[in-house]
């Protein structure tokens, strides 16, 4: 690699539709097989040669900053921009380059996407067609809920932003390489959507706005049944029916099944069927408990007997 790669990680949002379990904790740092989903991300940042990457949060930011450090653990340099007021995707982007020490082009990461697209793949193919902007892109069956695309060959031609009859099923898929002279052209300390305000306008001027289509998986985890989803998949994809972790303890005449993750030091008692739950750690899950698609908080105790299907157990409420 000639330069260094950069990248910017969009974790700024409340999460609005994953309460009750972002009250407390920002969606990007919610547990995912043990660990937040903003550290699947920066692994996959790293993996494809990026060494630095910034963080733009807002809500609840000071979570971060404790867990991710400057990220020498993780093999990769972390910094961190804070934004005192929601200044929209793109002016959280344009805020947070301005903490980049690289000047090349820019790899931006949605804080609630899960794929496994080779990015090595995107970047390549962004720097090789000399591309102003590069989307990874993908199809879905419904895409009435994301941004879609028309294009022209690997030119994208129009970006609609969520709408009921849309004219393809090929869409924004929350990964985009920006070269820095678009960056910099967002303007500073302002609210600006890229999906709304910065791609409509870029495809108006003629840029050249290229799409990377990728079919590999890909989950938006924007609720928290997505999120029971990604876990499941996830561990279905160890080939394992459930996965857990260190130090807990799970009943022999327990059930655990179709892709439930009991966190470390959790406790499941005798006769407990736990089916696609997420059991947080330390949690205590009684004799003959029968939870279906739950999600039971760190430290939280679920009393014996008890039945609950798509419920949240220890979360605080507002």
């Amino acid at each position: 690699m000639s330069q260094t790669r950069s990248a910017i990680l969009l974790v700024g949002g409340m999460g609005t539709r994953m309460q009750p379990l972002t009250f407390s904790t920002p969606k990007p740092m919610l547990p995912l097989l043990g660990r937040p989903i903003t550290e699947h991300q920066i692994i996959k940042a790293r993996e494809a040669g990026i060494t630095e990457i910034v963080l733009a949060t807002s809500y609840l930011a000071d979570v971060f900053t404790p867990y991710f450090g400057n990220g020498e653990k993780f093999g990769i340099t972390i910094s961190y921009a804070v934004e005192k007021n929601a200044l929209g995707t793109g002016g959280a982007i344009r805020n947070a380059a301005k903490l980049l020490k690289g000047d090349g082009p820019v790899v931006i990461f949605n804080g609630d996407v899960l794929s496994k697209h080779s990015l090595d793949e995107q970047i390549a193919f962004h720097e090789q067609n000399d591309a102003d902007v590069t989307l990874y892109l993908t199809q879905v069956k419904d895409a009435r809920a994301f941004g879609v695309v028309e294009m022209v060959g690997e030119r994208i031609e129009t970006f609609n932003e969520k709408m009921e009859s849309p004219p393809t099923n090929i869409i924004n898929a929350g990964c985009y390489i920006f070269n820095r002279s678009v960056i910099d052209e967002i303007p500073e300390e302002t609210v600006v959507s890229v999906e709304r305000e910065t791609f409509p306008a870029l495809l108006a001027r003629g840029a050249k706005v290229l799409g990377f289509v990728d079919d590999e998986y890909w989950l938006d985890i924007g609720n928290p049944g997505a999120l029971l989803a990604a876990t499941r998949d996830l561990i279905e994809a160890t080939g394992y029916p459930f996965m857990q972790g260190k130090g807990s303890e799970i009943d022999p005449t327990a059930t655990i099944t179709n892709g439930s993750f009991i966190g470390a030091g959790a406790k499941i008692g005798p006769g407990a069927t736990i089916d696609q739950c997420v059991i947080g750690e330390g949690a205590i899950v009684g004799a003959n408990v029968d939870l279906q698609r739950t999600f039971v908080a760190a430290g939280c105790d679920i009393g014996s007997n008890m039945s609950a299907k798509d419920e949240f157990f220890g979360f605080s409420s507002k």
